[in-house]
């Protein structure tokens, strides 16, 4: 018998992507990558393309590039560090199983990491995108990658698990946690990325997933749901996007008197520059601009044990892959 087909099959987390370098070229690469997916972007390619390469890329990449050298870690993007790390947690509580990350832009790509499953005799690989919640400008961008690059293997994926009690446990205990060092805020709000509304409008379940899995985490927590406040971040272009828009919601709260909020980004399955900058930075300004003292950032799950155990839970279990 083949002893690679005794084995119990490889994982591959995969997460979204992240510049090479905090210089304007290597973020121009990156992001050329990813506004080329038609999952991003559905506009006609002869409409987009010159408009983002002649208009977009020149004029946006000086400026993320700066934003990402503020928050860049001696070994690299916080994306990629604690993605990497967190792939180490994982594996270190699957023994016996192969287990790599790769980037859906960037680097490692999805087709260098199945290679080199392929390459240590694997035949069969479980695929967890590192996105609790399913979009098609995410999740169905991962699968599409995967079905591209995934000659001779067996491959089933997680699409969700936006209401896993392990993971909403997880995110519970990291606010809780949070509480109990820094004090409760007057509110807590809930830091979701937006997607445009014409897709959910189309049949995307995101936004439905956004809300079970702020009740989900509300249950772990044992507040009641009206207790936090769901928002959407990272807009992009002049089309209506999920509402409420977070830094609005955080301006609106300044205004009406809230002087300290916590904000936690559990859509997020590491820290990034959404969360590290965005948030911590650019919408603690905003907030205080209007009025507030003091937003709280509460840090994703990165490589914790309990954000680690609960995703070896789920490759062990049978639920929900496909």
């Amino acid at each position: 018998m083949n002893p690679a087909s005794e084995s119990p099959p490889a994982l591959l987390l995969v997460n979204l992507g992240t510049p090479a370098a905090p210089t304007a070229p290597a973020v121009r690469r990156y992001l050329a990558e990813f506004l080329h997916d038609h999952r991003v972007v559905q506009l006609s390619r002869w409409l987009w393309c010159p408009l983002l390469h002649f208009v977009i890329l020149p004029l946006r990449s000086p400026k993320v590039a700066v934003k990402y050298a503020s928050v860049w870690l001696p070994g690299g993007s916080p994306l990629a560090v604690h993605t990497a790390a967190l792939a180490d947690a994982v594996r270190e509580r699957l023994p016996g199983r192969r287990v790599l990350h790769a980037m859906r832009y960037g680097e490692p790509s999805i087709a260098a990491a199945l290679d080199v499953l392929r390459a240590q005799g694997v035949r069969s690989v479980r695929v967890l995108p590192l996105y609790p919640q399913y979009s098609t400008t995410t999740t169905a961008s991962v699968a599409d990658a995967i079905a591209k690059h995934a000659r001779g293997l067996q491959v089933a994926m997680l699409h969700d698990y936006h209401r896993d009690p392990g993971w909403a446990a997880a995110v519970a205990d990291s606010i809780r946690t949070h509480w109990a060092t820094h004090g409760r805020g007057e509110r807590l709000l809930l830091s979701f990325h937006g997607i445009p509304q014409r897709l959910v409008d189309g049949g995307d379940p995101y936004a439905l997933q956004c809300e079970a899995s702020t009740v989900a985490i509300a249950e772990a927590l044992g507040i009641p749901r009206g207790d936090i406040l769901l928002t959407f971040q990272s807009r992009f272009g002049k089309e209506r996007w999920l509402q409420p828009y977070t830094q609005q919601a955080l301006e609106a709260l300044g205004r009406e008197g809230v002087r300290t909020i916590d904000v936690a980004c559990p859509g997020f399955a590491v820290d990034c520059l959404e969360t590290l900058e965005e948030i911590a930075v650019e919408n603690a300004h905003a907030f205080a601009a209007a009025g507030g003292e003091t937003l709280r950032y509460i840090p994703c799950l990165n490589a914790g044990d309990a954000h680690a155990e609960a995703l070896a839970a789920l490759v062990q279990g049978d639920e929900g892959w496909s």
